[in-house]
């Protein structure tokens, strides 16, 4: 195994990252595709907007699937497929368990769902500098029966995230600055994902995603609610589902990427999250981010990494049935200019 892209989910949103998607046909016919399937999906990406649950996951999800067509244009496959939290959805779609309107909907649905759990009240905070073992127990020293705090996230050894209401958030925050956290930091996560609280959550996506044919896998997908590398397509569904109520083992799940020999970490818009924590747990690795690097320079590493170094044939689509376009050509090659030959007469 060569390349693993990585998808982020939500707390790496950020205004303007749908208009600042790389400049590629395969990006504008992704956001068109979009439009139709979700009117103002590919629009909106404003502050205001992505403070919605819902708006952030249908954003990132076509922000990385845009982002492994464009790659895809350029001859560059991924050999494993991972995504943080809402960031699942579009490795789903990467990995051609899901098609991009399947992944659409159902990020949708499971943003509203969300939502309106727990309007208001709650959220996600992030805890850096104790080890797991140590904020285990400061989340059991601060947890009360009606008010309990939850480990949402393990991204690293010592980063973790957490979920819960406002103040057992701020006990939290108190507790771990004297058991020796570096930081505490409210997340722009205004929901308490990844924990017992959504169980219902995950039950109602369970019954969306139900419905959804079971297609074989186009590459492996690694599901961050069991850090294991999933290639039967029910298994990739009901992590899918149950992962909103799970804890998201992002630290298992990179690990298990260097022991399988992953040489190139490629990570997709927005930012360098999970990029950066790629390259903390295997600083010998190559790690890019494709919002620092572009898409030709990403993709040339990955064909190099893939022993592919040639580009595709400008004039037929790569990989028509794999790595998000299952469906066909996603857009590869820009639209055919207009024939005015025929034209008798009009404007000039």
């Amino acid at each position: 195994m060569s390349v693993a892209f990585l998808y982020p989910g939500q707390g790496t949103q950020r205004p303007g990252m749908l208009r600042d998607l790389p400049d590629h046909p395969a990006v504008a016919a992704t956001r068109a595709e979009a439009e139709r399937i979700l009117p103002g999906s590919s629009r909106r990406d404003g502050a205001r907007a992505l403070a919605s649950t819902v708006t952030t996951q249908v954003a990132l999800c076509v922000a990385g699937v845009a982002a492994t067509r464009a790659l895809a244009c350029a001859g560059a496959v991924p050999d494993a497929v991972a995504g943080h939290s809402a960031g699942a959805f579009p490795a789903a779609v990467a990995a051609g368990v899901l098609t991009f309107a399947e992944a659409l909907t159902a990020v949708r649905r499971r943003g509203e769902l969300m939502r309106d759990a727990h309007p208001r009240g709650y959220g996600m905070a992030a805890v850096l500098g104790l080890t797991v073992p140590q904020a285990r127990r400061v989340i059991e020293s601060v947890t009360t029966g009606d008010d309990p705090v939850y480990l949402a996230v393990v991204d690293t050894d010592e980063q973790v995230v957490v979920a819960g209401g406002d103040r057992a958030l701020e006990r939290l925050g108190a507790a771990a600055g004297r058991a020796g956290a570096r930081r505490v930091r409210r997340l722009d996560i205004a929901v308490p994902s990844h924990c017992p609280l959504l169980g219902h959550v995950a039950d109602a996506m369970a019954d969306h995603l139900a419905g959804i044919p079971r297609r074989p896998l186009d590459v492996p997908y690694l599901g961050g609610a069991t850090g294991r590398l999933l290639r039967d397509p029910g298994a990739v569904l009901d992590d899918l589902a149950r992962g909103v109520a799970t804890t998201v083992r992002w630290r298992d799940v990179i690990a298990l990427l260097g022991e399988l020999g992953t040489t190139l970490f490629v990570q997709t818009p927005p930012g360098d999250v999970l990029a950066g924590i790629a390259q903390a747990a295997h600083p010998r690795t190559r790690v890019v981010a494709l919002a620092d690097t572009g898409v030709a320079d990403a993709a040339l590493l990955t064909r190099r990494a893939r022993g592919t170094e040639r580009a595709p044939r400008r004039d037929r689509p790569p990989f028509p049935g794999g790595a998000g376009t299952r469906r066909g050509d996603a857009g590869c090659r820009p639209p055919e200019p207009e024939d005015h030959s025929s034209r008798q007469g009009g404007e000039r």
